[in-house]
C-alpha cells in the first residue's frame, strides 16, 4: 500500500471486486458517518440513462471506462467527504486511482473467489444487470479478473478490510475505526 502523498480528502473510498459489499458497507458507514453516499456505477447508469451491461454490449469497454473515469472526476469534486463505492474495476486506470486517493482514505473490501461467486449468483440483480469481462462468463471470470486487479487494488488501498465471514455492521465498524483514526 502506498504511504500518502500530496493532499488527501476527508472521504472515503471502498474499492475491491463485485460482490464485496462496498455498496451495503458503505451505505451502513455513510449513515453513522452522517456522510453522503455515492456509487459510481450509479452515476455511470443515470448519466448514460441505461445500465452497465447495456454500456458495454453497446459501446464496448473503453468507453464505458471512460464514461467511468468522467464520473469519478465529478463525484469526487461534487460530493467531498462522502462515502464513495466504486466498480469493481474502476482502480484500473492510474487517473482513477490518483482522484480516488486524493477524495480521502481508500478501503480495499476483500473476499475469497468462492464467496464472491456465491454472492454474485444470489443477487439476481448485479447478476443481470452487471457485463461478464471475460470469455469465460460472469461466475467462472472471477479467479482471473481478481488476480489481475490485485496489484490496483493494493497500490490504491489505504487498508484492507476482509469482507466475508462478519456481518456488514461488523465491517462498517471496523472500517469507521480506520476512517476516525485516520483523521
Amino acid at each position: 500500500m502506498q504511504a500518502n502523498h500530496g493532499e488527501r480528502g476527508r472521504g472515503l473510498v471502498l474499492v475491491g471486486y463485485r460482490g464485496t459489499g462496498k455498496s451495503t458497507v458503505g451505505r451502513i458507514v455513510a449513515d453513522r458517518a452522517g456522510r453522503e453516499f455515492v456509487e459510481v456505477d450509479a452515476e455511470i447508469e443515470r448519466r448514460a440513462g441505461r445500465s452497465i451491461r447495456a454500456i458495454f454490449a453497446e459501446d464496448g469497454e473503453p468507453a464505458f471506462r471512460d464514461m467511468e473515469e468522467e464520473a469519478v472526476r465529478g463525484l469526487v469534486r461534487d460530493f467531498p467527504g462522502a462515502v464513495l463505492a466504486t466498480g469493481g474495476g474502476t482502480v484500473m486506470r492510474a487517473t482513477n486511482r490518483g482522484l480516488l486517493r486524493g477524495h480521502g482514505l481508500v478501503v480495499w473490501l476483500r473476499a475469497e473467489p468462492a464467496e464472491l461467486a456465491r454472492r454474485i449468483e444470489a443477487d439476481a440483480i448485479s447478476f443481470a444487470t452487471r457485463p461478464a469481462l471475460t470469455a469465460a462468463g460472469p461466475l467462472a471470470e472471477i479467479p482471473a479478473v481478481l488476480a489481475a486487479r490485485t496489484p490496483a487494488y493494493r497500490e490504491a488501498a489505504d487498508h484492507e478490510v476482509e469482507a466475508q465471514g462478519h456481518a456488514p455492521e461488523r465491517i462498517a465498524e471496523q472500517i469507521l475505526a480506520l476512517w476516525t483514526a485516520g483523521a
